[in-house]
Order: structure tokens, then C-alpha cells, then sequence
């Protein structure tokens, strides 16, 4: 879904059909999921799950994923330290939630998801929180190694980040049949 009408959202959405179709099957899933939960767009358990334990699952996301509000109005103006505390931590659980859940491979997967989750804002604060979850003891040490090594030396340096929306909401699609002639 395209948040804007134009032919600038519209190059930005195929440019960001591009990057999501770039993931692999299982993070496109986990992306549509967590966005269907955290933007609340979708009964989740009903439209995802496929087993009582995909459906706990959801619903421990779902848990976590309350705190999204509360993310969203913390995102700071600015780089003050004094408004970095109470805004962090809360993005850096969450963040490590989803990096347990082993389906966000790398930090392009997880800044895509985030941005939709959080907002343009949150775009600074990302490589951050990012490297502050992926460090922690709860990853086995490999997965925590693939998962650093995914953040480029420009998107930990960036000098400035774009403020623009995302122009692009991926979403469940039904499957369609093909029936042989």
C-alpha cells in the first residue's frame, strides 16, 4: 500500500517492493506479521498462525509489541542525552525481542521493519538500538556475529537521515490456485 499519490511515492514504493522482496521468505513473513500486530491492521493469531504454537507466539508479541505507543511518543527531537534513557531501553527490548525471534537476518530487515513500526523518526536512533540488541548474551555468539556484521559502515556513520514516511506497507496475500489446462 502506497501512503502517497505521485510519481516520487510512487518510485520510492518500488524501490522499497525492491529491498523487502530482497529478504528471504521467512523475514518477509515475520515483517507482514509484526506489522499486521503492531499497527494492529489484523485479528494476527487468525490471519497467521498456524499451530497453538505460532499462535502463543503471536500472542507474545503481540505482549511486547504494547510498548509501541509508548516508543513512538519517546522518539527524541534531538540527540540530547537527557531524552535517550526512557526512549532506548523500551526500543532496545523490543528490538532484542525480534532479533530472538530469529527471523530479522540482518539490519536492513530490521531497520525496514522499524521505521514502519515506529516511524520516520526513529531512522536516527536505529543503528543504535540495533547494535545495543544484537550484542546481547540471549543470541547464540554466531548469531549475534552475522547479525553485526549486517550493519554497513555507512548506516552506524550516517551524517543525516531522511524524514520521509515509507511509502510501502507489505501485507498478507491470499494464494492463489493455478489450475492446469
Amino acid at each position: 500500500m502506497a501512503s502517497k499519490v505521485g510519481p516520487a511515492a510512487g518510485a520510492m514504493s518500488l524501490v522499497e517492493m525492491k529491498e523487502f522482496a530482497s529478504f528471504p521468505a521467512g523475514t518477509q513473513r515475520y515483517i507482514r506479521r509484526a506489522l499486521d500486530i503492531g499497527l494492529e491492521r489484523h485479528d494476527a493469531v487468525k490471519l497467521w498462525s498456524r499451530d497453538v504454537v505460532e499462535a502463543a507466539s503471536i500472542k507474545a508479541q503481540a505482549k511486547m509489541y504494547e510498548r509501541l505507543e509508548e516508543i513512538r511518543v519517546l522518539v527524541p527531537d534531538d540527540s540530547g542525552l537527557d531524552a535517550v534513557e526512557p526512549f532506548m531501553m523500551p526500543l532496545v527490548t523490543l528490538s532484542a525481542f525480534d532479533l530472538g525471534q530469529g527471523r530479522l537476518e540482518s539490519f536492513s530487515a530490521y531497520r525496514f521493519l522499524y521505521e514502519r513500526l515506529v516511524g520516520p523518526s526513529v531512522r536516527p536512533w536505529l543503528p543504535s538500538a540495533f547494535c545495543a540488541a544484537a550484542a546481547l548474551p540471549h543470541l547464540h555468539p554466531d548469531k549475534r556475529r552475522k547479525l553485526l556484521q549486517s550493519i554497513s559502515e555507512a548506516a552506524a556513520t550516517a551524517p543525516g537521515w531522511s524524514s520521509r514516511a515509507p511509502a510501502f506497507y507489505p501485507q498478507w496475500v491470499d494464494k492463489v490456485e493455478v489450475a492446469a489446462n
